[in-house]
């Protein structure tokens, strides 16, 4: 079992940048693969990123492709979402998240821990 909880959000405005951190309990975060998710109000739950086990291998939903970066640290048991070029369509809700399946994947239901979630809101 893994704890997971995010912090970092914020509100800025947009074209501001913004560093999310969820911090993960255990030895055992090495061998998870980690995502973030995001819900803005009266919406489903997105997919943002994803990161394997191997840091090289990164996936990103196209609405945050060059703009957003995932990165994990394992010797601090820690994901990062560095967020640059905020817009206000990126106001949500930002969720970690962490799973055992075997592909990176987009689908929530690939991963079985969640965080509390962290508020970002971008202004106009």
């Amino acid at each position: 079992q893994v704890q997971l909880v995010e912090s970092g959000g914020g509100l800025v405005q947009a074209g501001a940048s913004l560093r999310l951190s969820c911090a993960a309990s255990g030895r055992t975060f090495s061998t998870y693969k980690m995502a973030w998710f995001r819900q803005a109000p009266g919406k489903e739950r997105e997919f943002v990123a994803a990161i394997n086990r191997n840091p090289g291998s990164t996936y990103y939903a196209n609405s945050v492709k060059g703009r957003f970066t995932i990165s994990r640290d394992n010797a601090k048991s820690t994901l990062y979402l560095q967020m640059n070029s905020l817009k206000p369509e990126d106001t949500a809700v930002y969720y970690c998240a962490a799973g055992t399946y075997y592909l990176l994947s987009n689908n929530p239901d690939r991963y079985d821990y969640w965080g509390q979630g962290t508020q970002v809101t971008v202004s106009s």
